[in-house]
Protein backbone atom coordinates (compact mmCIF):
# COMPACT_ATOMS: atom_id res chain seq x y z
CA UNK A 1 0.00 0.00 0.00
CA UNK A 2 1.32 3.36 -1.15
CA UNK A 3 2.13 5.85 1.33
CA UNK A 4 -0.41 8.50 0.11
CA UNK A 5 -2.98 5.64 0.75
CA UNK A 6 -2.11 5.12 4.11
CA UNK A 7 -3.18 8.57 4.78
CA UNK A 8 -6.40 8.65 3.02
CA UNK A 9 -7.96 7.99 6.55
CA UNK A 10 -6.22 10.86 8.30
CA UNK A 11 -7.38 13.63 6.33
CA UNK A 12 -11.16 12.60 6.23
CA UNK A 13 -11.91 14.34 9.71
CA UNK A 14 -11.42 17.48 8.06
CA UNK A 15 -9.48 20.55 8.69
CA UNK A 16 -9.98 20.47 12.24
CA UNK A 17 -8.26 17.28 12.31
CA UNK A 18 -4.89 18.27 11.10
CA UNK A 19 -4.01 21.87 11.53
CA UNK A 20 -1.35 20.52 13.80
CA UNK A 21 -0.55 18.46 11.40
CA UNK A 22 -0.26 21.73 8.32
CA UNK A 23 2.26 23.93 10.66
CA UNK A 24 4.57 20.81 11.19
CA UNK A 25 4.72 19.46 7.68
CA UNK A 26 5.02 23.21 6.23
CA UNK A 27 8.14 23.78 7.96
CA UNK A 28 9.46 20.78 6.79
CA UNK A 29 8.87 21.90 3.19
CA UNK A 30 11.79 22.91 1.27
CA UNK A 31 10.13 25.58 -1.06
CA UNK A 32 9.74 29.42 -1.24
CA UNK A 33 7.75 30.91 1.42
CA UNK A 34 3.79 29.94 0.77
CA UNK A 35 0.71 32.13 1.22
CA UNK A 36 -0.62 32.21 4.67
CA UNK A 37 -3.41 29.28 4.75
CA UNK A 38 -6.76 30.82 6.17
CA UNK A 39 -9.75 28.51 5.58
CA UNK A 40 -12.61 30.69 4.79
CA UNK A 41 -14.03 32.03 1.84
CA UNK A 42 -11.76 34.00 -0.60
CA UNK A 43 -8.94 32.07 1.64
CA UNK A 44 -6.25 29.16 0.96
CA UNK A 45 -6.60 26.10 2.19
CA UNK A 46 -3.24 24.55 2.58
CA UNK A 47 -3.16 20.65 2.70
CA UNK A 48 -0.48 18.53 3.40
CA UNK A 49 -0.06 15.86 1.16
CA UNK A 50 2.46 12.70 2.72
CA UNK A 51 3.83 10.94 0.13
CA UNK A 52 2.39 12.93 -2.80
CA UNK A 53 4.86 11.44 -5.22
CA UNK A 54 2.22 8.95 -5.31
CA UNK A 55 -0.44 12.11 -6.24
CA UNK A 56 -0.45 13.02 -10.15
CA UNK A 57 -3.35 15.51 -9.88
CA UNK A 58 -5.34 17.54 -7.52
CA UNK A 59 -8.81 18.94 -8.42
CA UNK A 60 -11.34 20.72 -6.27
CA UNK A 61 -14.68 22.03 -7.78
CA UNK A 62 -13.35 20.96 -11.28
CA UNK A 63 -10.26 22.89 -11.05
CA UNK A 64 -6.84 21.90 -11.12
CA UNK A 65 -5.59 22.60 -7.91
CA UNK A 66 -1.24 23.00 -7.37
CA UNK A 67 0.75 20.75 -5.77
CA UNK A 68 4.06 22.03 -4.59
CA UNK A 69 6.90 19.42 -4.09
CA UNK A 70 9.26 18.53 -1.52
CA UNK A 71 11.23 15.47 -0.22
CA UNK A 72 8.98 13.22 0.98
CA UNK A 73 5.66 15.10 0.20
CA UNK A 74 4.04 18.08 -0.49
CA UNK A 75 1.04 20.28 0.02
CA UNK A 76 -1.54 21.24 -2.33
CA UNK A 77 -2.64 25.12 -2.24
CA UNK A 78 -6.70 25.10 -3.24
CA UNK A 79 -8.20 28.72 -3.38
CA UNK A 80 -11.26 29.32 -1.68
CA UNK A 81 -14.10 31.43 -4.23
CA UNK A 82 -15.80 33.80 -2.23
CA UNK A 83 -18.94 32.14 -2.84
CA UNK A 84 -18.31 29.13 -1.09
CA UNK A 85 -20.44 28.46 2.47
CA UNK A 86 -19.12 27.07 5.49
CA UNK A 87 -18.84 23.12 5.98
CA UNK A 88 -16.89 20.19 4.91
CA UNK A 89 -15.36 20.70 1.22
CA UNK A 90 -13.92 17.96 -0.52
CA UNK A 91 -10.48 17.86 -2.48
CA UNK A 92 -10.43 15.05 -5.57
CA UNK A 93 -6.96 13.34 -6.08
CA UNK A 94 -5.47 10.91 -8.73
CA UNK A 95 -2.88 8.51 -7.72
CA UNK A 96 -0.13 7.16 -10.44
CA UNK A 97 -2.32 4.06 -11.02
CA UNK A 98 -5.56 5.70 -11.84
CA UNK A 99 -7.18 5.00 -8.79
CA UNK A 100 -9.05 8.49 -7.10
CA UNK A 101 -9.39 9.11 -3.33
CA UNK A 102 -10.68 12.44 -1.40
CA UNK A 103 -9.43 14.58 1.23
CA UNK A 104 -12.03 17.04 3.33
CA UNK A 105 -11.40 20.63 4.49
CA UNK A 106 -13.57 22.29 6.60
CA UNK A 107 -14.16 25.97 5.58
CA UNK A 108 -15.17 28.69 8.28
CA UNK A 109 -17.60 31.62 8.36
CA UNK A 110 -16.34 34.60 7.77
CA UNK A 111 -18.28 38.21 8.14
CA UNK A 112 -17.16 40.70 5.01
CA UNK A 113 -17.79 44.22 5.94
CA UNK A 114 -20.58 46.68 3.68
CA UNK A 115 -18.86 49.33 1.40
CA UNK A 116 -20.95 51.75 -0.11
CA UNK A 117 -19.76 54.03 -2.69
CA UNK A 118 -21.61 56.85 -4.86
CA UNK A 119 -20.39 56.65 -8.85
CA UNK A 120 -20.85 59.81 -10.86
CA UNK A 121 -20.90 58.17 -14.21
CA UNK A 122 -24.27 56.41 -14.14
CA UNK A 123 -23.68 53.92 -17.17
CA UNK A 124 -20.95 52.33 -14.69
CA UNK A 125 -23.70 51.37 -12.41
CA UNK A 126 -26.31 50.56 -15.38
CA UNK A 127 -24.86 49.63 -18.44
CA UNK A 128 -26.84 50.66 -21.83
CA UNK A 129 -27.23 47.68 -24.32
CA UNK A 130 -24.25 48.79 -26.33
CA UNK A 131 -22.03 48.36 -22.93
CA UNK A 132 -24.04 45.12 -22.34
CA UNK A 133 -22.29 43.78 -25.61
CA UNK A 134 -19.03 44.83 -24.69
CA UNK A 135 -19.25 44.00 -21.26
CA UNK A 136 -20.09 40.16 -22.77
CA UNK A 137 -17.82 40.05 -24.13
CA UNK A 138 -14.80 41.30 -22.03
CA UNK A 139 -16.29 38.73 -19.24
CA UNK A 140 -15.70 35.93 -21.70
CA UNK A 141 -12.16 37.45 -22.02
CA UNK A 142 -11.47 37.38 -18.23
CA UNK A 143 -12.76 34.24 -17.41
CA UNK A 144 -10.56 32.55 -19.80
CA UNK A 145 -7.26 34.51 -18.45
CA UNK A 146 -8.41 33.56 -15.05
CA UNK A 147 -8.96 29.77 -15.88
CA UNK A 148 -5.13 29.94 -17.28
CA UNK A 149 -3.34 26.56 -16.20
CA UNK A 150 0.59 26.10 -17.21
CA UNK A 151 2.93 23.92 -16.17
CA UNK A 152 5.18 26.64 -14.99
CA UNK A 153 6.34 26.73 -11.25
CA UNK A 154 5.25 29.47 -9.69
CA UNK A 155 7.06 31.85 -7.36
CA UNK A 156 4.84 32.19 -4.50
CA UNK A 157 5.92 35.18 -2.33
CA UNK A 158 4.78 38.32 -3.75
CA UNK A 159 5.74 41.95 -3.01
CA UNK A 160 3.03 44.24 -3.38
CA UNK A 161 2.75 45.96 -6.47
CA UNK A 162 2.93 49.50 -5.71
CA UNK A 163 3.49 51.04 -2.32
CA UNK A 164 1.24 53.13 -0.36
CA UNK A 165 -2.30 52.34 2.12
CA UNK A 166 -3.61 49.33 1.07
CA UNK A 167 -7.64 49.07 2.05
CA UNK A 168 -8.55 46.20 3.66
CA UNK A 169 -11.08 45.87 0.84
CA UNK A 170 -11.17 42.55 0.22
CA UNK A 171 -14.61 40.40 -0.38
CA UNK A 172 -16.84 44.08 0.69
CA UNK A 173 -20.08 43.63 -0.40
CA UNK A 174 -20.55 46.55 -2.76
CA UNK A 175 -23.51 48.89 -3.22
CA UNK A 176 -22.45 51.15 -5.95
CA UNK A 177 -25.17 54.16 -5.36
CA UNK A 178 -27.21 51.89 -3.50
CA UNK A 179 -27.66 49.00 -6.09
CA UNK A 180 -25.70 45.74 -4.28
CA UNK A 181 -23.52 43.90 -6.82
CA UNK A 182 -20.59 41.19 -6.50
CA UNK A 183 -18.09 41.36 -3.06
CA UNK A 184 -15.11 42.96 -3.99
CA UNK A 185 -12.50 40.88 -5.38
CA UNK A 186 -9.00 41.92 -5.14
CA UNK A 187 -7.12 44.38 -3.02
CA UNK A 188 -6.95 48.35 -3.56
CA UNK A 189 -3.64 50.65 -3.27
CA UNK A 190 -4.00 54.08 -3.49
CA UNK A 191 -1.38 56.16 -5.19
CA UNK A 192 -0.91 59.26 -7.47
CA UNK A 193 -1.51 58.52 -11.41
CA UNK A 194 1.12 58.02 -13.18
CA UNK A 195 2.79 55.82 -10.24
CA UNK A 196 5.15 52.80 -11.52
CA UNK A 197 2.91 49.43 -11.44
CA UNK A 198 5.13 46.30 -10.82
CA UNK A 199 4.37 42.89 -11.19
CA UNK A 200 3.76 40.75 -7.62
CA UNK A 201 5.84 38.17 -9.21
CA UNK A 202 7.64 36.37 -12.62
CA UNK A 203 5.28 35.14 -15.37
CA UNK A 204 3.88 35.78 -18.79
CA UNK A 205 1.30 38.33 -19.71
CA UNK A 206 -1.30 36.54 -21.12
CA UNK A 207 -4.20 39.39 -21.71
CA UNK A 208 -4.35 43.10 -21.79
CA UNK A 209 -6.73 46.25 -22.57
CA UNK A 210 -9.09 48.24 -22.16
CA UNK A 211 -12.39 46.99 -20.22
CA UNK A 212 -15.30 48.47 -19.13
CA UNK A 213 -15.58 47.98 -15.43
CA UNK A 214 -11.66 47.58 -14.61
CA UNK A 215 -10.05 50.33 -17.01
CA UNK A 216 -6.75 49.58 -18.43
CA UNK A 217 -5.63 46.16 -17.53
CA UNK A 218 -2.88 43.79 -17.50
CA UNK A 219 -2.91 39.59 -16.44
CA UNK A 220 -0.10 38.03 -15.52
CA UNK A 221 0.07 34.01 -15.75
CA UNK A 222 2.23 32.59 -12.78
CA UNK A 223 1.83 29.18 -13.26
CA UNK A 224 -0.30 26.27 -12.09
CA UNK A 225 -3.78 28.33 -12.17
CA UNK A 226 -1.99 31.13 -10.19
CA UNK A 227 -3.07 34.47 -11.98
CA UNK A 228 -2.66 37.95 -11.30
CA UNK A 229 -5.07 41.02 -12.63
CA UNK A 230 -3.87 44.95 -12.55
CA UNK A 231 -6.91 47.02 -13.03
CA UNK A 232 -7.73 50.83 -13.53
CA UNK A 233 -4.07 51.57 -15.17
CA UNK A 234 -3.30 54.95 -17.10
CA UNK A 235 -1.19 53.57 -19.08
CA UNK A 236 -0.05 49.72 -20.24
CA UNK A 237 3.62 48.92 -20.27
CA UNK A 238 3.75 44.86 -21.52
CA UNK A 239 2.48 43.33 -24.65
CA UNK A 240 0.89 39.96 -25.01
CA UNK A 241 3.31 36.72 -24.52
CA UNK A 242 5.78 39.26 -22.87
CA UNK A 243 7.69 37.30 -20.12
CA UNK A 244 8.10 39.51 -17.21
CA UNK A 245 10.10 39.06 -13.88
CA UNK A 246 9.70 39.90 -10.60
CA UNK A 247 8.78 43.79 -9.98
CA UNK A 248 9.58 44.08 -13.48
CA UNK A 249 7.11 47.56 -14.44
CA UNK A 250 4.24 46.88 -16.51
CA UNK A 251 2.45 50.10 -16.17
CA UNK A 252 1.50 52.96 -14.29
CA UNK A 253 -1.68 53.55 -12.23
CA UNK A 254 -4.47 55.31 -13.37
CA UNK A 255 -8.42 56.09 -13.06
CA UNK A 256 -9.59 54.51 -15.84
CA UNK A 257 -12.82 51.82 -15.72
CA UNK A 258 -15.35 52.53 -12.87
CA UNK A 259 -14.05 54.11 -10.27
CA UNK A 260 -13.66 57.03 -7.68
CA UNK A 261 -9.83 58.57 -8.03
CA UNK A 262 -6.62 57.11 -8.87
CA UNK A 263 -5.45 53.86 -7.60
CA UNK A 264 -4.82 49.91 -8.57
CA UNK A 265 -6.75 46.83 -8.22
CA UNK A 266 -4.85 44.15 -7.81
CA UNK A 267 -6.44 40.38 -8.00
CA UNK A 268 -5.24 37.38 -7.15
CA UNK A 269 -7.07 34.50 -8.70
CA UNK A 270 -5.82 30.36 -7.64
CA UNK A 271 -7.54 27.64 -9.13
CA UNK A 272 -9.53 30.60 -10.67
CA UNK A 273 -11.02 31.53 -7.22
CA UNK A 274 -10.35 35.14 -6.28
CA UNK A 275 -8.67 35.13 -3.08
CA UNK A 276 -7.40 37.78 -0.72
CA UNK A 277 -4.18 39.18 -2.24
CA UNK A 278 -3.07 40.24 1.57
CA UNK A 279 -2.01 36.25 1.83
CA UNK A 280 0.58 36.11 -0.45
CA UNK A 281 2.49 39.14 1.12
CA UNK A 282 4.69 39.38 3.79
CA UNK A 283 3.22 40.92 7.19
CA UNK A 284 6.33 43.05 7.29
CA UNK A 285 5.55 44.47 4.42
Amino acid sequence: MSQARRYRGFFMGGAHRYGLAICVFLFSVQCAALPRASFVPGGVAVIPLPGQSDIVRAVYRKHRVAIVESEGGGVALVGIPLSVSPGMERLMVVYMDGSKGELTFEVKAKVYRSQHITIKDRRKVNPNTDDLRRITAETKRIRAAFATWTPSVPEWDFIAPIPGPRSSSFGLRRFFNEQPRKPHSGMDIAAPTGTPVHAAASGTVTDTGDYFFNGNTVFIDHGEGLVTMYCHLDTIGVKVGQRVTRASVIGTVGHTGRVTGPHLHWSVSLNDARIDPALFLDVSE
